[in-house]
């Protein structure tokens, strides 16, 4: 078939059988299925942790028991993690807008595309079923001894879950890699691609290289529980600290394979409501590979107190301060890229600006977790669980959100209310303040993470945060309700609805099955938006 004779019907309106969908090789229809799949999962994890925060609205542990709400927090984090965090934008967003912004018809794979979907979700299944069964008391981290030798939950089956997983993110990362470097359109070179591609292919590299680690780390702590390998439990002989080793290996890159993808969606949003090109565009793409390259050599600052070299410490921490370099590049950018603009408060910005602010502060609050001296007194406590969800809750979370906003009508042909978006961004944004900014203030005076039942004299800054939760999770349920509605109801959307720049925009709203009915040719850089008049 050539590519000006492609069916006209969009890819969301043709073939509305089960078989077409789960069968499918088309790079959106797979986008739609990871997005059902990972929407449950943010709702499961994100009940959990309204039940969590209603035990901790009251000093004494009147609702959960200490047992099961160890089993609480450690589901809530496995699941939000490694089902929802780690995925959430490559592989909705980035599965769906990758090959419309290189102008080509697909991935480079697209059965394999597929079946990494398959691959989730019959990990998934194992993480589910040790939910059902009792849960794990381990924390999402798994650490040994008590994962390997201590524990009588059902971590064989968690970490078995999030093994397999692990083989779907290794084969979203080597689709995006390959599609990048050999299905861009005629014209498209490397420094004309969005900032979202840029983020996708660092996103990509650290996804192949850094899984397999996490990957090998989980099946032999199910080796070990199984048949008595001693590789982490001491009393075989193992060495629990090397656990920690490979675990934050893998997890401080993991923790860039969860925000990069959201810097590559507020760097679109940014420059169209602000109407005018990204400022320091350059500087911005090289960032996203350096932030890449420097995730891997930081992981030790999560074991200040464990142990290890004091001269170690130094190097981590020092490294730790580094890193933070490309993320500065990169919110100063975007400030100057706003500066002067032509700024409309549509729902998408709003939820940008809410990630500049809260990934600003949460970056800033990674400097004293950073620090030798101040980590030792903050490790462990309420301060590295807000700092943590600054990063990636307000910042990611922030950033898919307005990403799927940015994107509903090209990826439904629908528009939205945006009065209800408007709302649901500015109460997302008031509500996470109230949950976890109170919980900075705890970890300064001492508050031990992970613990059911606490002083009385903690008590306020708990209950604040616990009405802040309230807040917050109904932030996040509207827009449940309103983009569900706009698939009804919607009025249809126009191919360009932002008057956004991008390859993505040039074709329908919902794009035809093939993408493009031409390829594309690209003759100008991203972010064509007319430079303001300077200010005289």
């Amino acid at each position: 078939m050539s590519a000006d004779t492609y069916p006209p019907q969009s890819y969301f309106a043709a073939g509305y059988g089960p078989r077409a969908w789960f069968l499918t090789t088309d790079h959106k229809r797979v986008a739609w299925l990871y997005l059902v799949a990972l929407t449950a999962f943010f709702f499961i994890g994100g009940a959990m942790a309204v039940v969590m925060r209603l035990e901790l609205a009251t000093p004494q542990g009147d609702v959960l028991t200490a047992d099961v709400y160890n089993r609480m927090f450690s589901i809530h984090g496995i699941i939000m993690v490694w089902f929802f965090l780690v995925p959430s934008i490559p592989a909705t967003l980035g599965n769906f807008l990758l090959p419309l912004m290189l102008g080509a018809k697909d991935l480079a794979f697209p059965r394999l595309n597929l079946a990494s979907w398959y691959v989730f979700a019959f990990g998934s299944l194992f993480t589910l079923f040790a939910v059902i069964a009792g849960g794990v008391d381990t924390g999402w981290t798994f650490y040994t001894p008590l994962s390997s030798l201590y524990s009588d939950s059902y971590v064989s089956a968690a970490a078995f879950g999030v093994f397999i997983v692990g083989f779907s993110t290794i084969m979203t990362g080597i689709n995006f890699i390959v599609s990048v470097h050999k299905l861009r359109a005629p014209g498209l070179t490397w420094f004309r691609l969005p900032i979202f591609v840029w983020t996708m292919y660092a996103t990509a590299l650290v996804m192949v290289l850094a899984t397999p680690v996490l990957a090998a780390s989980l099946i032999l702590i199910v080796l070990e529980r199984v048949f008595g390998i001693g590789v982490f439990n001491p009393e075989l002989g193992g060495d629990p600290l090397l656990f920690q080793h490979l675990f934050w290996f893998y997890s401080h890159p993991a923790v860039y394979i969860m925000i990069l993808p959201g810097m590559g969606v507020v760097s679109e949003i940014l420059p169209c409501f602000a109407r005018r090109p990204l400022f320091g565009y350059r500087a911005v793409a090289l960032s996203s590979m350096a932030i890449a390259v420097f995730g891997f050599l930081v992981w030790g600052h999560h074991m200040f107190v464990s142990g290890q070299s004091a001269y170690a410490g130094v190097v981590f921490s020092f490294l730790s301060f580094l890193v933070a370099i490309p993320s500065a590049i990169k919110v100063f950018n975007w400030t100057l890229t706003l500066r002067k603009g032509h700024i409309t408060f549509d729902t998408p910005m709003l939820y940008a600006l809410g990630f500049l602010g809260l990934f600003t502060f949460g970056g800033l609050a990674g400097l004293f977790v950073a620090s030798l001296a101040v980590d030792v007194h903050l490790h462990d406590t309420y301060f590295v669980v807000a700092h943590f969800h600054y990063i990636m809750v307000g910042g990611m979370v922030t950033a898919y959100m307005g990403g799927l906003h940015f994107w509903w009508p090209k990826m439904t042909g629908r528009m939205y209310s945006e009065l209800w978006g408007r709302i649901a961004a500015v109460t997302t944004f008031i509500g996470f303040n109230l949950t976890f900014f109170p919980q900075y203030v705890l970890g300064y005076l001492g508050m031990p993470r992970r613990y059911h039942a606490y002083p009385a004299e903690f008590a306020f800054w708990h209950v604040l945060s616990s009405t802040g939760a309230v807040v917050l999770a109904i932030g996040y349920v509207m827009p449940f309700f309103y983009l569900g509605w706009s698939l009804l109801r919607g009025s249809a959307a126009p191919a360009n609805p932002w008057r956004a720049s991008g390859l993505e925009w040039q074709t329908a709203s919902p794009p035809p099955q093939h993408n493009f009915a031409r390829t594309p040719t690209v003759t100008e850089g991203p972010y064509a938006y007319p430079e303001p008049e300077d200010e005289r």
